[in-house]
């Protein structure tokens, strides 16, 4: 708040200003389906039991399956609400809870921003990748598996394409790149999502293109022009682009229909 209000010029401003920058979860909260079974699940992680919200159409089987990845702030309900939307489009979905080691998610975004930053990066990714083989273990999918992450979700997406060769297809939403070097492990198909303004993350595209072209992955990459970071997080009123949103979705729920899909 006070550096919003040197920002702003005055704390008044500052208030005025700060429900726009905030993210209104209200906005996520709205998707539901009565085709979808929603429940809380555990998994065993590194050193503690992984917390999942699981999503998946009733009474099907042989799905394929999509791990969700969410953004710095931990498994909020935006990421709930995406998890039920991967799921409504045929699939078994896995929002996992990466702060689960350190309790689990707080309301407070800002606190869970900063307990992000305290998790182990190795133990993290081992709690994703073994995320993976539970989906492929589930008697009621298929054994295909894909992952989708937003933000620093979009960075663990990459990098659990470059640490897991059974994986099917990754994508990942403006998040960090692999380091080129890792690339040539890369076995999935990957699609990545990128606004056009967020200069900070799209500095890191050149070597990462290059590197999958030289290494003949199966590859897509958009830059949606004018839009910013974040510009599929519905909850966030200034960064949230309605139509990058819906085309982004529609590439990423048709690469995973095409290989994930029985």
């Amino acid at each position: 708040m006070k550096k919003l209000a040197i920002i702003t010029g005055s704390t008044a401003m500052a208030l005025s200003v700060l429900p726009l920058l905030e993210n209104n979860y209200a906005a996520a909260a709205n998707f539901e389906s009565e085709d979808l079974t929603v429940e809380n699940i555990t998994y065993p992680g590194v050193d503690s039991e992984m917390k999942a919200i699981l999503a998946k159409p009733k009474n099907k089987k042989n799905l394929g399956c999509v791990l969700v990845i969410h953004e710095n702030r931990g498994l909020n309900p935006h990421i709930i609400d995406v998890t039920k939307r991967v799921a409504a489009e045929g699939f078994i979905a896995l929002g996992v809870d990466a702060l689960s080691p350190l309790g689990g998610t707080p309301a407070d975004e800002d606190k869970g921003r900063e307990l992000i930053g305290k998790l182990d990066p190795e133990k993290n990714l081992q709690n994703y990748l073994k995320g993976l083989d539970y989906l492929r273990n589930r008697k009621d999918g298929n054994g295909k598996v894909g992952c989708v992450g937003f933000c620093w979700g979009g960075g663990m997406a990459n990098k659990l394409a470059v640490n897991d060769p059974k994986l099917q297809a990754a994508v990942a939403y403006y998040g960090a790149q692999a380091n080129a070097a890792d690339v040539p492990k890369i076995k999935a198909s990957v699609m990545l999502h990128y606004g056009g303004l967020d200069e900070r993350i799209n500095a890191g595209i050149p070597a990462y293109e290059e590197a999958l072209k030289q290494n003949h992955i199966d590859y897509k990459l958009y830059i949606y022009e004018g839009v910013n970071h974040a510009f599929n997080n519905n909850t966030s009123p200034t960064r949230y682009n309605e139509a990058a949103a819906k085309l982004a979705w529609q590439r990423t729920i048709e690469l995973f229909k095409k290989k994930l899909a029985s």
